[in-house]
């Protein structure tokens, strides 16, 4: 059996993945297209639980957020991402390693090499097949972000951090491997066009109808 496909969205506070994650996720639907949708942190029981820590909590150390974060994204691969891929399904994540590179790495000032070392571990040194960020200017995934009326320990952790994120996501999509940049400043429905447009270029033998 053909080993399946792992694709991630990525993106600010903001930037509209989690729409299109689940618009994308309808579409897989749709065709056929056997797949597992999760999040990230989450996904798993471990995850979810690190997910309240770190999403819900006060203050918390640098540190130890990016060791809860590995530790949850070291469950989903093994319980979750590496048993779906072998089983040939298409796997696609609402984040994955770019947000630790550029939330924990740039957005906290953690040490880059030890992130990256780190983050190998947890993933047993598995990456995405592909991982699109969707770009959208600071100020509109802020406007976008302030207007929720309830924001987790992320979102608050002030225009600063998210301005060191939003660069380095920029940054690390000229410089890291298998990522593409796709504008999501536009209508959810035209971004979704966009997205599927782009699959379907890269991935044909997955996303193009043959006839017959």
């Amino acid at each position: 059996m053909p080993r399946g496909l792992f694709l991630v969205l990525e993106g600010i506070e903001g930037s509209g993945k989690t729409t299109q994650a689940r618009m994308l996720a309808a579409w897989l639907e749709e065709r056929g297209i056997p797949h597992i949708a999760t999040r990230e942190p989450g996904g798993t029981a471990v995850g979810e639980q690190a997910r309240r820590l770190l999403l819900d909590g006060s203050r918390m150390d640098a540190r130890t957020e990016l060791l809860l974060m590995l530790s949850a994204r070291a469950a989903l691969v093994t319980e979750v991402v590496e048993p779906a891929l072998t089983e040939g399904r298409l796997v696609l994540a609402d984040r994955f390693d770019l947000s630790t590179l550029a939330y924990q790495g740039h957005g906290r000032g953690l040490p880059m090499a030890t992130v990256r070392e780190l983050n190998r571990f947890a993933t047993g040194g598995l990456r995405p097949d592909l991982t699109i960020l969707l770009d959208v200017p600071r100020e509109e995934g802020e406007r976008r972000r302030t207007a929720r009326s309830v924001q987790d320990r992320i979102e608050r952790a002030g225009q600063g951090f998210h301005e060191r994120v939003a660069r380095a996501y920029r940054e690390l999509a000229e410089t890291e491997p298998g990522v593409e940049t796709l504008d999501g400043t536009g209508e959810p429905v035209a971004v979704q066009a966009s997205l599927r447009a782009l699959l379907s270029a890269r991935f044909p033998e997955t996303f193009v109808k043959r006839p017959g």
